[in-house]
């Protein structure tokens, strides 16, 4: 029996949202039964990272963690999705002061899952929503064990990713039309 797990890049994802489709609100339900294109779903994986907090968090910084909080849990209680978080480090100041973010242990997280449920035959099929070269190995070890993967991908993504995987899915308004919340 065919079984599919989704892979999505939340960082990615807002990115092409925001670039693509001046930030669609998304119904991920929706979202992974389109990722999931009919075949049946074992989980939905969402990686992202809560936002940066300094040592001493600003009333902001404090609102913006607990907004992000409260989506992460509201995300992980949808029916077979599953939510990690990494962590977002602070690399240093831009040219005009504005600091510059790193995620940490998101990219790792997705890889490790998706070699992991190939590895043990869980699934037949892997959607992947990212854009970053980085998933690479992981990808190239789960066709090489006979997991047939789609990526989906907004404009901008890594050439070299489009390259290695089976199918291709750009994100295109039809597609954020089907997943997007009603106001």
């Amino acid at each position: 029996m065919a079984r599919i797990a989704n892979f999505i890049d939340g960082a990615y994802l807002n990115y092409v949202l925001k670039d693509d489709f001046s930030l669609a609100r998304v119904d991920y339900a929706s979202l992974a039964l389109q990722m999931a294109d009919g075949i049946d779903i074992l989980r939905t994986y969402y990686y992202h990272c809560p936002p940066y907090q300094s040592a001493k968090p600003t009333q902001e910084e404090r609102e913006r963690f607990a907004r992000a909080q409260s989506f992460f849990s509201a995300l992980d209680r949808l029916p077979r999705y599953e939510v990690r978080l990494g962590r977002l480090a602070l690399r240093g100041y831009d040219e005009n002061g504005k600091p510059r973010f790193e995620q940490k242990r998101v990219d790792i997280m997705l890889g490790v899952d998706l070699a992991l449920l190939c590895g043990k035959n869980q699934i037949t099929h892997a959607a992947v929503l990212a854009g970053d070269s980085d998933f690479i190995p992981a990808i190239v070890a789960a066709k090489n064990e006979g997991v047939l993967v789609r990526l989906y991908h907004g404009s901008s993504f890594h050439k070299d990713l489009w390259d290695c995987v089976d199918e291709r899915v750009q994100i295109t308004k039809a597609f954020v039309d089907r997943i997007t919340v009603m106001p």
